[in-house]
């Protein structure tokens, strides 16, 4: 899976979760995904939307510095790989 598919996955799983307005066309690599409207306990919900979308396992602690969607996206493709 490429780049731009990950992406385009992540921006519905994101839709359903996201507590804020975003225009979500205008979303790239470098949004960070605090501005997309996941806080602390939010993101929580999306790891797990992730693990269910992608089918991948990890604990929660493995995202920390994953701050934007490239660093997600290329954190994904490290456990797609694996």
């Amino acid at each position: 899976m490429n780049k731009e598919e990950i992406i385009e996955k992540l921006k519905e799983a994101m839709k359903g979760s996201s507590e804020v307005q975003v225009d979500w066309d205008s979303v790239s690599e470098e949004s960070t995904i605090e501005s997309l409207g996941f806080d602390s306990l939010s993101i929580l919900d999306l790891i797990y939307d992730v693990q269910q979308l992608f089918d991948v396992e990890f604990e929660a602690e493995a995202m920390v510095g994953v701050s934007t969607v490239g660093s997600l996206v290329d954190f994904l493709q490290g456990k797609l790989q694996s």
